[in-house]
């Protein structure tokens, strides 16, 4: 299968841009081949704006709609990060769009990274996995991935690829380094890493987005400015993938 990310600057509030961007990546991403693009953390409508929670989205929203019809203009998945709004909650969530416009599945952060997201958003309570092509995908965003048993436990169940907006900032580069590759190598998944990269406000992105095989190789990864990557995954090779899971014994 063949997978690509958008490595983009935050679009700072400006939805409009996001979704011409978003646009023109996934039709780039469409004419090489790829099944699938993914973007960046709450690329709807950026990550580090004051008042985000009033800018939030509701799934059935037009810009949400807007790309679910991109995606099945270019008969391409298509990976969105948001900022929900819910039933009077706020969610930092993501969706996959199908190649049809359909929605494939609905993702809330579970693991919400910092007081700044604590205050703001609402933790999701599931994950989420579905079929895509000939992988078990599934969604996780950002300070999820970095949790072993979150990336165990959707292994256990069978997914063979994750998909993961994020918006990874200094100091933390370790984890587009080596925290990213690790995790696919010992849980027999690839990664879809989608980073954001330049200045917002206070924060510095680090970039680095990158695709990991399930046999911890790095397939493609971005430098610090805007990319659109695009990999091919290897083909699973049972020699080679992790028995972590099976061998694990918990000593009283």
């Amino acid at each position: 299968m063949r997978l690509a990310l958008l490595q983009a600057p935050s679009p700072g509030g400006d939805i409009d841009g996001a979704c011409a961007e978003a646009e023109a990546a996934l039709a780039a991403a469409a004419a090489q081949g790829a099944a699938a693009l993914v973007l960046p953390e709450t690329f709807l409508p950026g990550y580090n704006l004051p008042d985000i929670a009033a800018r939030a989205l509701t799934p059935d929203s037009a810009p949400l709609r807007r790309l679910a019809e991109a995606a099945r203009r270019h008969a391409t998945a298509l990976v969105v990060g948001f900022a929900e709004r819910a039933a009077g909650r706020i969610h930092n969530s993501a969706v996959c769009f199908g190649a049809d416009g359909s929605c494939l599945a609905h993702y809330r952060k579970v693991q919400l990274y910092g007081p700044r997201e604590k205050a703001i958003y609402t933790p999701g309570e599931a994950f989420a996995s579905f079929a895509l092509g000939s992988e078990n995908a599934a969604l996780l965003i950002c300070y999820d991935v970095e949790f072993a048993p979150h990336v165990k436990t959707l292994a256990d169940r069978g997914v063979t690829l994750l998909l993961v907006p994020t918006a990874n900032m200094a100091p933390f580069t370790h984890v587009v380094r080596h925290t990213v590759p690790a995790m696919a190598a010992n849980h027999g998944v690839s990664i879809v890493y989608a980073n954001l990269c330049g200045q917002e406000g206070e924060l510095s992105y680090v970039g680095g987005s990158l695709i990991a095989g399930p046999h911890g190789e790095i397939l493609a990864q971005a430098g610090e400015t805007r990319a659109l990557l695009v990999a091919d995954l290897p083909p699973r090779d049972p020699a080679r993938l992790s028995t972590q899971s099976a061998d694990l014994r918990q000593p009283a």
